[in-house]
């Protein structure tokens, strides 16, 4: 999957829609807080990392909206070529060990 797919594909989006997002991307594996979403949109607010705007939602509720800044896909990317590096090598360590049990 390219970064550029997975980053905030989806543009601007309130909070509960980006819990909702990676709740069903993940196949409701990761199951996302208010109590731990809000607080981290915050500190990437303070961090320059996303932006917001006030809006109304598609229920016609007041709602914030955060879209990703070019400095936020900046650390995006960055983040998840790490990401990519760890993953894979905790992939190829574990292989020997899964077909040595067989």
């Amino acid at each position: 999957m390219s970064w550029r797919r997975f980053s905030w594909s989806w543009g601007r989006a309130h909070g509960h829609a980006i819990a909702r997002s990676i709740e069903r991307r993940s196949e409701e594996v990761l199951q996302v807080g208010h109590g731990s979403l809000y607080p981290a949109l915050q500190r990437l607010l303070q961090s320059e990392m996303i932006a917001a705007n006030d809006g109304v939602s598609e229920n016609n509720r007041k709602a914030r909206f955060y879209r990703l800044t070019a400095k936020g896909r900046k650390q995006l990317y960055a983040e998840t070529s790490k990401w990519h590096r760890l993953s894979s090598a905790i992939a190829r360590i574990l292989a020997p060990m899964a077909e040595e049990k067989l």
